[in-house]
């Protein structure tokens, strides 16, 4: 049986489709030979676990080390030592017997329990790590996963006695110990009340020597993924495949399998003599973004955490931030795998996600639009009628603003996000919206997609059109450019519904270089 795309767990390399490890983390062997303690960070379901499994395997296999890998996350709600060290004794000590091999002999859990009998919580993953460290045949390696869930005395505790290890028993203790998770070591410490045991002279977060990413796939790893299966099966993944999977996902692990696994498994239904095309992976990305699955889900419930709204609401309006003050949340929401920083530019860190998050954000919007407009009547044979559109969105916002307006996480983007749930409404089943976003841009950029026509539609604050009307004309050009289209809309959407509507709804034409451009005010 061919081997399959998997976005379930940590992947299992003769069960499915994955890159070698060592490739993935060059630097990690370097390290270990240099016997030094290190972190590796990555956003979630970025492989992490997969590959340090998988680098675990190779390691035993040569014989030079023997590696042991060690999962923490069953203590993260433990934030007391006195019941998280013995429950990351445990792990450790399941972790020791559950090796392929037999390095520390015959050993059992409840064996390892008592021969360090005499352990405290002070000292319990010291004295045990030392035991195996002492009985191993090899120098031994450690990787602990889920490091950053672990907080305040149990996460000190832990790190401490790693510290204590290196340092008194360097002989008989691993040689080398990374740390994994989503955060960078220095973050560590925001799982640290103020007033915890951190402070002192004996920092235990100065036990590593170097941090360092996992990163995401390139394009040549993602066809060289793909490539895995069509060398298996003779299923082809067409030219046009290869690179939107790679523009869609821009490399994220989980999309790049998700993608490849809607076009093999649920359009194809695993009928391998048919090719994969670039129609297919449009129809891919569509059904993982309605699907919205475990990943998706979990990635969209963080974008209304307050530290992340100070970033995402200016980015969707297309505004400036002081990124300053706000650099603790901009880092967050880039370790989340929520954004990329490109050339000092902050937006959604794939198609998908800027996509999903505009549909997310809107969902409750989009359910009001559907009852108070039941009937679609924009639709043509070849595309949309736009004009009669944006008049009936106009209307439908002097209409209803005033009711829809309750405590909403996302206020001052409320005009953007009732937009976006307005044309879902319309392109559902027979088009996309795709959704251009980034701090500084000045707009939101939409580019509404059905039946084959292609329509420019951009967002502004009327506060920012209002100085820079000119400017934004501009923009909206270059826009209409990148579509290689000649007509395009501005709607300018002013988010202070408290404002009197007589001269609020507007339209007019602009024409600039040859195009026209509709300016709808609302």
């Amino acid at each position: 049986m061919a081997r399959w795309f998997n976005i379930g767990g940590p992947c299992i390399a003769a069960k499915h489709y994955m890159l070698p490890a060592a490739e993935r983390l060059p630097e990690v062997m370097p390290f270990i030979r240099k016997e030094q303690c290190f972190v590796v960070h990555a956003q979630r379901q970025c492989g992490k676990t997969t590959a340090f499994r998988a680098l675990m395997d190779e390691i035993n296999a040569k014989g030079e080390y023997v590696a042991m890998y060690c999962s923490v996350e069953s203590a993260e709600v433990v934030t007391n030592p006195e019941r998280g060290i013995p429950e990351i004794a445990n792990l450790v000590r399941r972790a020791a017997v559950r090796l392929r091999f037999n390095p520390f002999g015959e050993v059992t859990p409840e064996s390892l329990q008592r021969e360090c009998s005499d352990e405290t919580v002070s000292s319990a993953i010291l004295t045990l790590l030392t035991c195996l460290a002492a009985k191993c045949e090899k120098p031994l390696v450690v990787f602990f996963d889920e490091v950053d869930c672990l907080s305040e005395g149990t996460l000190i505790s832990f790190l401490r006695q790693l510290r204590n290890g290196r340092i008194s028993n360097p002989d008989v203790f691993p040689v080398s110990i990374a740390l994994i998770g989503m955060r960078n070591i220095r973050d560590y410490k925001m799982r640290v009340r103020p007033d915890g045991e951190s402070k002192g002279e004996a920092s235990p977060f100065n036990v590593i020597t170097k941090a360092m990413t996992l990163n995401l796939f390139t394009e040549p790893e993602v066809r060289a993924l793909y490539r895995q299966h069509t060398d298996e099966t003779g299923q082809v993944f067409e030219e046009d495949a290869l690179q939107k999977a790679f523009d869609y996902s821009r490399g994220q692990p989980y999309l790049v399998n998700a993608l490849a696994r809607w076009c093999v498994e649920e359009i194809h239904h695993e009928d391998f003599t048919q090719p994969v095309t670039g129609a297919d992976m449009d129809e891919a990305k569509e059904k993982i973004i309605r699907e919205r699955g475990t990943h998706l889900d979990s990635l969209m419930e963080k974008a209304l955490e307050p530290r992340v709204r100070k970033v995402i609401e200016p980015m969707m309006l297309g505004g400036e931030i002081d990124r300053a003050a706000l650099a603790e949340n901009i880092r967050y929401c880039i370790e989340l795998g929520l954004l990329v920083d490109e050339d000092s530019v902050l937006k959604p860190a794939n198609p998908i996600y800027a996509e999903t998050l505009g549909r997310y954000l809107s969902y409750t919007l989009q359910q009001d639009v559907r009852m108070k407009v039941p009937e679609n009547p924009w639709v043509k044979p070849d595309g949309l009628d736009m004009p009669g559109l944006m008049a009936a969105f106009q209307q439908f916002w002097r209409e209803n603003a005033d009711a829809n307006t309750v405590p909403f996480e996302y206020a001052e983007a409320y005009p953007q996000l009732v937009l976006q749930a307005f044309l879902q409404r319309v392109v559902n089943g027979g088009g996309v919206i795709r959704r251009e976003m980034a701090l500084g841009k000045g707009a939101l950029d939409l580019g509404v997609e059905f039946r084959g026509a292609v329509y420019p539609v951009e967002v502004k604050k009327r506060s920012y059109y209002d100085k820079s009307h000119a400017k934004a004309h501009e923009q909206v050009a270059r826009y209409m450019d990148r579509l290689g289209k000649t007509e395009g809309w501005l709607v300018v959407a002013d988010p202070d519904l408290s404002k009197p509507w007589d001269g609020k709804i507007t339209s007019s034409d602009v024409e600039l270089d040859g195009k026209t451009i509709h300016v709808i005010t609302c």
